[in-house]
């Protein structure tokens, strides 16, 4: 200091020049030296034009200037980052004008490091009259981080939706967060000082006995599933992890909880735990019925093509159920809806048929075997009753009776048809009608009549509420793009010689289309398993017609389809799903619902081959 003739009898101002803060200048000279070399805060004199008049040593590794480097007569302002320097300004020439502040700004060093700064400046003499700045400078670049860290933690825990808590190596609970206060339902105020097995249900407090000695060893206990229990006395399946806490000389003081509310998971597993059960149960027993269907079947039949047939149309009837139980998540079928698909009806208006009766649900089981019901009276009503033929009637009428118990009271009646004659012998359809509405407490009558076949059904119902609905005439048919049906003079086999294309993923399926159509005399293309060996088959080989399955080991077909319609191959779709499944821009193609009927297939496909009726799609692909 010595050395630099502008600090020589600085004072404060209404001082003597030779005293500074009521020292001795001359007396005090070599301790106020040693001071300002010692200081490891940065002490710095500045003018009031802002250039710095003298800076002590800290203070020039602070702006990260070389060891012996001239800094004096440098503009503070070229130090300070341009964001603060207004700020920095500013105060500064209110400390000039004999103000004492505190103030934060952040300084750009000359090797280009961002520091946080915290000064405290005083006005200060100077010996040419003017008062200037001494300020005592401290870097607080790490304090501040530490201060982000920390508000950033705190601002975790405080908008965690999970359990924060801490406590204490004896257990009780120091802090307590507003996600443990929404899990558990206590607040912090009741909840602080208590120990933490207040929350812990009894048979499972030796948990708690063994976390505190782990936590005592320095352990960290990963996640692990647990019970707790909330105020109200709800147990609550949670997630826990916990953590030992250390103060600033790595001696434990406690530990920190997380927790997180699982319950929903935990149901939700234990619900698709019940589904699979379920569902394990259900394709069991749906393949031990359709193995039933079938030994009974083949007993009865008189030759492979009519076991074929027979067993193909109860196959058939019990995937219909199956799509409409889907629909309501198999909690029952609408009978009429029920009737709806088990009748075979064309896409023709046909007066032959009508059906009245008020709306009524049936359960599952009851809606699969009935349907069987409604599919062997409907079967009989073609081949041998008044189905067969054109001047014949069929009526269906139900009603619900409540005198003592609910039941529904059905009545098939046919009239018109041919003859009718009792049956020497008891067919499997009669014994099947007879015994799936035994297995639900039902009872059946059928009624041999000189002017037709009339079946009477009482089945029980369960007690709940029945909608009341009117009489309708015929069902939905499959769709506004479903095949129609021939005219007896189209009844000739168009289909041989042309060439299909079978698209299916699955073998024993796609071994099926092939065989049947192979009977028709159809030139089998493929059969393609795979997206790309589909598009192969198009493009390379003669197609007159295709059927595909709507997806392909999780490839959808909506390319194939797309460029069979450029190409202008008709095809159809043979899928399991129901018409939401298929493409978005094709959902009004003819479908072949699987299981499928061998005779589908086959008008399906002869109605693509004639020339007249090439399936189109009723939209545009993009």
């Amino acid at each position: 200091m010595k050395d630099n003739p502008v600090s020589e009898g600085i004072s404060y101002p209404n001082q003597s020049s030779d005293e500074i803060g009521g020292c001795r200048f001359e007396n005090d000279r070599q301790l106020l030296e040693a001071i300002f070399e010692a200081s490891p805060e940065c002490i710095k004199i500045v003018a009031p034009d802002g250039r710095l008049i003298q800076m002590n040593p800290s203070g020039m590794r602070m702006v990260e200037a070389e060891p012996g480097a001239k800094v004096e007569g440098t503009m503070v302002l070229s130090l300070i980052a341009p964001e603060f320097r207004d700020a920095w300004q500013a105060n500064h020439e209110r400390v000039c004008n004999g103000e004492r502040l505190m103030w934060t700004f952040d300084i750009i060093g000359l090797r280009g490091t961002r520091r946080r700064m915290e000064t405290h400046a005083v006005p200060i003499r100077l010996l040419n009259g003017q008062t200037g700045q001494l300020a005592i400078t401290r870097d607080i670049t790490v304090r501040r981080e530490n201060e982000l860290k920390a508000a950033r933690l705190a601002a975790i825990v405080a908008s965690s939706d999970d359990a924060i808590v801490s406590k204490t190596l004896d257990g009780i609970i120091t802090s307590w967060n507003a996600g443990a206060e929404k899990i558990f339902g206590y607040t912090a105020d009741e909840i602080i000082g208590q120990h933490i097995t207040r929350i812990i249900p009894p048979e499972l407090h030796f948990e708690e006995e063994e976390i505190l000695a782990r936590i005592r060893r320095g352990l960290h206990i990963d996640h692990f599933e647990t019970v707790r229990l909330a105020k109200d006395g709800r147990r609550i399946d949670v997630s826990v992890t916990i953590s030992p806490m250390r103060d600033k000389s790595d001696n434990l003081i406690g530990a920190s909880k997380v927790g997180r509310d699982i319950t929903e998971r935990k149901n939700a597993e234990g619900l698709q735990k019940l589904l699979i059960g379920e569902l394990n149960h259900r394709v069991k027993n749906t393949l031990a019925t359709v193995q039933s269907i079938a030994n009974q079947t083949v007993h009865r039949a008189k030759s492979p093509g009519d076991f074929a047939t027979s067993f193909g149309g109860r196959l058939q009837s019990l995937a219909k159920t199956h799509s409409l139980l889907t629909q309501s998540t198999w909690q029952g079928a609408e009978l009429s809806e029920l009737i709806r698909d088990q009748l075979p009806f064309g896409d023709n208006e046909d007066e032959r048929i009508t059906c009245s009766g008020p709306l009524v649900m049936l359960n599952a089981q009851a809606a699969l075997h009935l349907s069987l019901v409604l599919h062997e009276l409907a079967t009989n009503a073609i081949k041998h009753g008044a189905l067969s033929e054109r001047r014949g009637r069929l009526s269906i009428r139900w009603m619900v009776r409540t005198e003592t118990e609910r039941k529904l009271v059905l009545q098939w009646q046919e009239r018109g048809g041919p003859t009718v004659t009792v049956p020497q012998s008891r067919g499997f359809g009669t014994t099947l009608i007879e015994k799936s509405l035994e297995a639900h407490g039902g009872v059946t009558s059928i009624r041999y009549e000189a002017d037709g076949l009339t079946c009477d059904i009482i089945l029980p119902l369960p007690d709940t509420e029945t909608g009341i609905g009117g009489s309708y005439h015929r069902p939905l048919t499959e769709g506004p793009q479903a095949v129609k049906g021939l005219k007896s003079s189209q009844q000739l086999n168009t289909v041989a010689g042309k060439r299909i294309l079978v698209v299916d993923d699955e073998p024993l399926i796609a071994m099926d289309m092939v065989a049947s159509l192979e009977d028709e005399g159809c030139e089998i293309v493929g059969p393609a398993t795979t997206l790309q060996k589909a598009l192969t088959l198009v493009e390379t080989e003669d197609i007159d017609a295709a059927l595909l399955d709507a997806n392909l080991a999780g490839d959808p077909v909506d390319e194939l389809a797309a460029v069979l319609v450029r190409r202008g191959i008709p095809f159809a779709f043979v899928s399991g799903y129901g018409r939401e499944g298929l493409p978005q821009a094709y959902q009004q193609m003819a479908l072949i619902r699987k299981p499928f009927q061998r005779q589908r297939l086959i008008d399906v496909v002869r109605e693509m081959v004639v020339q007249d009726n090439i399936v189109v799609p009723f939209r545009k692909t993009t």
